[in-house]
């Protein structure tokens, strides 16, 4: 029986995923690496023909949530260590994982940004490298990990239940895990990048989601809605809250900065109403466009 199993859901991104497992290269003995595919229609012949022994699990139900349930059901590994496709894990994130995952009973590493295209970032760009994925701020501040670089154990996954889709599964899930008593420690060392959103359309779509999810897992009942439309209006105040870390970034060009802020702008303008057109209906999906 494996160590640990490294469970990574994929949908119809196979470049990415073909990178993902590049960097995971060497596997040392005793970790075994599956892949969950939701049913994606583009073929995975490339991923195949480069890693023929790579165990590939098809789960038809889409969302990423299922898809890491198909995997722990599919594995029967004591230590369970979750990779997004999209990700590129450091060379030694294997060994690390080893080393810290009994740190405690979740353990979340840091998630750094990059750019898949050269120079200037676009608005969009410049602002996921400012506020995406600050992993240590999320564990210690709003008690949970992100599930793109998470480590856990088969006996904690058993006593706190599956990830639930249709709602923000990361959040949902650790503080779930957390009211069991189970404990959630950040560690630095353990490190993946996450490509940014190129653009506004990319960024729009993923605040759209994480909008719908969010509104999920704060309840629909009046208080939680009143809640939420209180939420909802503080979004504008937001923007000259965070605009300084904007200003400060020292990994932007002035015109950077500039894009950033335009796209911050917009998207807590966008979200206010998102938010109140949630608050007002009760329901958590949101208008396409």
């Amino acid at each position: 029986m494996a160590d640990a199993a490294v469970i990574i859901p994929h949908y119809n991104d196979s470049a990415r995923l073909l990178r993902c497992l590049q960097a995971l290269l060497p596997v040392p003995p005793g970790i075994e690496v599956v892949v969950v595919d939701n049913a994606s229609t583009e073929p995975l012949d490339a991923v195949r023909a480069r890693f023929p022994d790579l165990r590939i699990v098809i789960e038809p139900a889409k969302g990423a949530a299922l898809a890491r349930n198909r995997g722990v059901a599919e594995t029967t590994a004591p230590r369970l260590f979750f990779l997004d496709s999209d990700c590129v894990p450091d060379p030694d994130w294997l060994a690390t994982a080893l080393q810290v995952a009994g740190q405690a009973d979740l353990v979340g590493g840091a998630i750094r940004v990059f750019d898949e295209t050269p120079p200037p970032r676009t608005g969009a760009q410049a602002f996921e490298t400012v506020f995406a994925f600050d992993n240590r701020s999320y564990i210690e501040r709003k008690g949970f990990s992100v599930t793109a670089n998470l480590l856990t154990r088969r006996d904690v996954f058993a006593d706190v239940g599956g990830f639930l889709s249709g709602l923000s599964e990361d959040l949902d899930w650790c503080h779930r895990a957390k009211a069991r008593g189970h404990t959630l420690v950040y560690a630095d060392t353990l490190r993946a990048a996450h490509p940014s959103r190129g653009d506004w359309t990319a960024l729009k779509r993923k605040w759209r989601r994480l909008t719908e999810e969010s509104f999920g897992v704060h309840g629909k009942g009046a208080g939680a809605r009143l809640t939420w439309a209180l939420r909802a209006l503080a979004m504008p105040l937001s923007i000259a809250a965070h605009l300084p870390r904007i200003l400060r970034h020292d990994r932007l060009t002035q015109g950077e900065r500039l894009a950033a802020t335009g796209v911050l702008i917009r998207l807590r303008l966008l979200r206010t109403s998102w938010m109140l057109r949630q608050a007002t209906t009760g329901k958590a999906a949101l208008p396409p466009g």
